[in-house]
């Protein structure tokens, strides 16, 4: 049977300053970031003790031309949140990195919490400007300029899953997933191409095939090695591919399908799926058309489509769950939507709208473009496509729409107001967010796999956290509620 998977997602939003005065997209995340900290989460920094952005799947560690720079060396804005979740400046945007889920449906939780806490620290920042600035927070993934910042996904997989092996079948499943996953965008970045509007706002920006870059000559498949865990055991698979998502359903399948195809790969019962020819260029081609029926050539001289190989992953997986007898209600609802997409997708793509984001979208589109007789250039599509990611849920397209019951959720707003303050019960991710919230005063440094504490001991006490299903309510609940302080706890632990 498989280990248990582990899921996050991190997301840069986009961000601009609307008012009198320019404000530069740095000094904007970072007021961001900081106002919402100032609203009632106590600064906590950021543990870079164990983090090898440079290290590579491949089997060796880039050199990094620079001497690293912390966060706080740059004055960035950078703090650990008492739902287990990280909230810092990337660059130019603020970003939100979910805590540890163990399935799909919580991390859409916690992946929708992200949405509201931009939201929530947009409004505050806004009061620290002079009168007439509004802050403008887009989850999305390109400013329509050309340039593009990042969704992506981690997976923690056993470190005895070959990487090679992993790259070979899931190159093929990142292709076709588009179909689901695509938030989808006016236009293109090629130059000469007639592409109205495409299913991806991230498929235009990649270049390579396999990699280790983020942000220039993007790869299909990030090479990054840096578990944030037990480094002997496991590997994180740092998928940045992917959309940034606001439907539910979209979020769901897009982390669902992947937690079951990687059990696929690692108990070896996926079947060879087919080796698709040029994978970067097809990767382009398959978000320029809108069928799910364009037909990709293989290594081996077939054509195939998207949705067969989509079918392939699903009747790979189906098998799976059937054979292996899997009583998990999770991986049988992943199963069931899964299907019925691409059942609807076989009839017509578009009648998706509600389900996945380029589809509801460009409903939106096509029905305003028609009303007003418009060019699919027009700016004023242009402003659609843009605040159709608004944030805001008096005016944001896509919140409008959900509250409204024009697209499906699957959590109630009860459920992700509780999440942007409170982290899962069943990961590591409780015993972060527990002790940031028991003990404020105590904790002075956070990362994913350790906490550190300033007891009024000569030197800081570090706690590892190495093992993501430790750490949970479960484990330590009823050791931190009979506590009073984190000196009583470091205590416990050593005993």
């Amino acid at each position: 049977m498989a280990t248990p998977k582990f899921v996050g997602v991190e997301t840069e939003y986009g961000i601009a300053v609307d008012g009198p005065r320019e404000v530069n997209p740095v000094l904007a995340s970072s007021l961001v970031v900081g106002a919402y900290r100032g609203a009632g989460d106590r600064e906590v920094r950021w543990d870079h003790t164990d983090e090898h952005p440079m290290r590579d799947a491949r089997g060796y560690e880039v050199p990094d031309p620079h001497e690293p720079v912390t966060d706080d060396e740059l004055g960035l804005a950078n703090t650990v949140l008492t739902n287990g979740a990280r909230f810092y400046v990337d660059h130019a945007h603020p970003e939100y990195a979910t805590p540890e889920c163990s399935n799909a449906r919580d991390l859409v939780v916690w992946d929708k919490a992200g949405e509201r806490i931009l939201e929530d620290a947009a409004r505050l920042a806004a009061l620290t400007l002079p009168e007439g600035h509004r802050v403008l927070v887009h989850k999305n993934n390109t400013d329509g300029k050309g340039a593009a910042y990042g969704t992506h996904e981690n997976y923690l997989v056993p470190r005895e899953v070959p990487f090679g092996r992993l790259t070979r079948q899931l190159q093929p499943f990142f292709l076709s997933r588009l179909l689901y996953v695509g938030s989808g965008r006016l236009g293109t970045e090629f130059r000469g191409e007639d592409v109205p509007f495409q299913l991806s706002q991230r498929a235009d920006f990649f270049e390579v095939e396999v990699g280790l870059e983020t942000t220039l000559k993007r790869p299909l498949m990030n090479t990054r090695d840096e578990p944030h865990a037990d480094p002997e055991r496991y590997r994180r698979l740092h998928v940045i591919n992917g959309d940034a998502n606001l439907c539910e359903v979209a979020t769901f399948l897009k982390v669902g399908t992947m937690l079951l195809v990687l059990d696929l790969i690692e108990d070896d019962a996926l079947p060879d799926p087919p080796t698709i020819h040029r994978p970067v260029q097809a990767f382009h081609a398959i978000s320029h058309d809108l069928t799910g029926r364009i037909t990709l050539p293989t290594d081996d001289g077939r054509r195939v489509t998207p949705l067969e190989i989509q079918w392939h992953y699903f009747e790979a997986a189906a098998r799976y769950v059937k054979e292996q007898g899997r009583a998990d209600p999770s991986a049988q609802d992943v199963l069931d939507r899964w299907e019925a997409l691409l059942t609807t997708a076989e009839q017509d793509p578009r009648k998706l709208s509600g389900q996945v984001d380029w589809a509801t979208k460009l409903e939106l589109l096509e029905q305003f473009r028609t009303r007003h007789g418009l060019d699919w250039d027009h700016d004023r599509l242009k402003m659609v496509d843009l605040q159709y990611h608004d944030v805001r849920r008096d005016k944001g397209l896509y919140q409008r729409l959900a509250a409204r019951g024009r697209v499906e959720r699957l959590v109630s707003e009860a459920e992700v107001r509780a999440a942007t303050s409170t982290p899962p019960a069943d990961t590591r991710a409780w015993f972060r967010g527990e002790c940031l919230r028991r003990f404020p005063d105590q904790v002075v440094a956070a990362g994913w796999d350790s906490l550190i504490f300033d007891v009024g001991r000569e030197a800081l006490q570090r706690v590892p956290m190495m093992e993501p299903g430790r750490g949970t309510r479960e484990h330590v609940g009823d050791l931190l509620d009979q506590v009073a302080d984190a000196a009583e706890l470091l205590e416990a632990l050593t005993n």
